[in-house]
């Protein structure tokens, strides 16, 4: 499947379909004429793909690797000085490419790499895992995290192209599968009843089967209509937040280390509709629904942390403006809306 995101002189094209990376280097050599690539990616992933990948790419240009730790760490400002020394020590210009071949850690890092060096260098989006194949990949949100939160730090920046093969997914271990399904569900939820009931019926990743390929494209082509619709993050885009303002407050509590960005989604998504639900503004069983299909798909409904201690990193939350925060609620099952409150809308004492 391919699906065209319409931005102007920023459009590209996305292709959706399995084993899509065998012929990564003739769909690049459709948007890229340049001399040199830098593949961005992390030690996990480059030791499946990136040598596989580095060998097309070879047959047509000059190929450098810049290889990092996985893991949210790397995802920090103290990585991007020895990526920076890999661009100029290859030598790369404003003409060559970044390929950011990995999950979202990679994708984030490498496109804010991309955006900053040389006021900004082309590069395509090669995603590895399933919460970057349905979200991080495409839209152009490219970031690293600070020690006082994720993605404080970053740009829009459209990639030249995405390339989502969904059989890279078997190398994924099981908690990194239920961790894109976070993302998975939240599409459901927002957008999407008809996908959130086939997650329902399968009740599993693996219960997907023949149908994850269109699970994946459905997510896809909902951000792309709304990133079309709303390119910069004002508007309509932001229903693509529902959960992460809870979920980004608990992975900052936790340093990192222990929900991880789909599991603390999860959390702020349940939360946050059991709490609009007590306050009548979600249908009434939507909360027991969402939780039971979390429950399914391998994840958590709570953190076990007291509201009060989460306040804190919200209120450096980019979708806190003028101390007024933005929340998503869902008024039922696939229909979702852009709720302006503050801090206060949350209870100190509650536990999420």
């Amino acid at each position: 499947m391919k699906l065209n995101v319409n931005l102007g002189e920023k459009s590209y094209e996305i292709f959706i379909e399995r084993g899509v990376l065998r012929r990564a280097a003739d769909l690049i050599a459709e948007v890229f004429h340049g001399k040199k690539i830098m593949i961005i990616s992390d030690d996990r992933v480059y030791g499946y793909y990136g040598e596989v990948l580095k060998e097309q790419l070879q047959t047509k240009w000059e190929c450098y690797e810049a290889v990092v730790p996985h893991g949210e760490a790397s995802k920090s400002m103290a990585i991007l000085p020895e990526i920076y020394g890999k661009l100029l020590q290859a030598k790369l210009s404003r003409s060559d490419l970044i390929v950011a071949l990995g999950g979202g850690v990679v994708g984030d890092m490498a496109g804010f790499a991309a955006a900053t060096y040389l006021r900004g260098i082309p590069f395509i989006q090669i995603p590895t895992s399933l919460l970057a194949q349905v979200d991080s990949s495409v839209g152009g949100k490219v970031a690293v995290d600070l020690k006082e939160g994720k993605n404080l730090v970053g740009a829009f920046y459209q990639p030249k192209l995405v390339l989502i093969d969904p059989d890279v997914l078997s190398t994924l271990p099981k908690r990194y599968i239920n961790d894109g399904m976070g993302e998975v569900i939240k599409y459901g939820c927002i957008k999407d009843r008809g996908l959130f009931d086939i997650l329902k019926k399968a009740r599993s990743f693996e219960g997907l089967g023949e149908e994850l390929t269109g699970v994946i494209a459905r997510c896809v082509d909902i951000k792309r209509q709304i990133v079309e619709e709303d390119q910069y993050d004002t508007g309509e885009r932001m229903l693509l937040n529902f959960g992460h303002t809870l979920g980004h407050a608990v992975e900052q509590k936790f340093a990192y280390e222990r929900e991880s960005h789909g599991e603390a989604v999860a959390v702020g998504m349940y939360q946050i509709t059991r709490i609009a639900e007590e306050k009548g503004m979600t249908e009434e069983g939507t909360a027991e629904e969402l939780r039971e299909v979390l429950k399914s798909y391998g994840l958590p409904i709570s953190a076990g942390v007291k509201m009060k201690e989460l306040k804190a990193a919200m209120m450096l939350d980019k979708k806190n403006l003028n101390d007024r925060l933005r929340i998503i609620l869902i008024k039922k099952m696939g229909e979702s809306f852009i709720f302006p409150t503050d801090v206060t809308f949350f209870e100190d004492d509650i536990t999420v």
